[in-house]
């Protein structure tokens, strides 16, 4: 089991933010705060804290579920990063689409969740067919690991799409996978299939989020979610990826992402 402290927390998001902060730039954040460590119970805070200073970026959105209007923490700097990682902020959750236009996403999220005796390997297998059938539609893709067992595969997109488009595109194509292949399943009612390899559609929706890559995850491992070459995929093992590692990872596998903005065709 590592021990991590504080200090190496903040160390972590230092290091990261220069390949961080794109993603969390004009977001909303959803925080995963572990004030006692996670030894302890942690909690979701999706209101910027009590005594917030003045200088953190902020963005106000009525929600349907809570029946009220939330104050989100916009990361949009060092100064907020290294602020939240001295909340106990873990866990730093975005949105798939940008504060100034929430109703477009800017992302498209592939979310393989395995169900045991399934992980990460098999999460895999699925995401390098997933990849198979972008590169013959001609998209560009990338992914990363959850930190957990599953497998997140990313695509850019141009902001003039509506999450209605977006989850219909990761539904579509999640059936041809689930048609093809029997450890794919691609609808909600089976997404606890034992030995299957769910493609999480409804995630992308207006106001779900997805663990920001290079955050760390509370986890005894502390591990993090790391984006990765494709060609990496099969040797990876997540538990290896942690806050200790990841860091000496010279190479950026996602260098050059937003420059492939795409338009999802009709």
């Amino acid at each position: 089991m590592l021990e991590v402290k504080k200090s190496q927390v903040i160390e972590h998001y230092i290091r990261m933010a220069p390949r961080m902060l794109s993603f969390l730039e004009g977001r909303a954040v959803v925080l995963n705060r572990y004030p006692d460590g996670v030894d302890h119970e942690g909690f979701y805070e999706k209101d910027a804290p009590r005594g917030t200073p003045d200088w953190v970026d902020t963005f106000t959105r009525y929600s349907e579920a809570a029946e009220r209007e939330i104050d989100y923490v916009l990361c949009n700097n060092l100064d907020t990063l290294l602020w939240l990682a001295n909340l106990a902020a873990l866990e730093l959750h975005v949105t798939l689409s940008r504060a100034a236009s929430f109703e477009n996403p800017d992302l498209v999220l592939f979310d393989l969740d395995p169900e045991p005796p399934f992980g990460f390997h098999e999460a895999t297998d699925v995401g390098l067919l997933l990849k198979e059938k972008l590169d013959a539609l001609g998209y560009e893709s990338y992914a990363k690991t959850s930190g957990k067992k599953g497998l997140h595969v990313l695509m850019p997109i141009a902001g003039e799409h509506l999450f209605r488009q977006t989850r219909e595109f990761v539904h579509g194509l999640g059936k041809r996978l689930a048609s093809e292949n029997e450890m794919v399943v691609s609808e909600v009612s089976q997404s606890r299939d034992p030995a299957k390899v769910y493609i999480d559609y409804p995630q992308n929706s207006k106001g779900r989020t997805m663990i920001c890559p290079y955050s760390l995850r509370a986890e005894q491992g502390a591990t993090v979610s790391t984006p990765l070459e494709w060609r990496e995929l099969k040797g990876t093992r997540p538990e290896e990826l942690n806050i200790f590692s990841v860091s000496k990872r010279k190479i950026d596998p996602w260098e050059g992402f937003w420059e492939h903005k795409q338009r999802l065709e009709a």
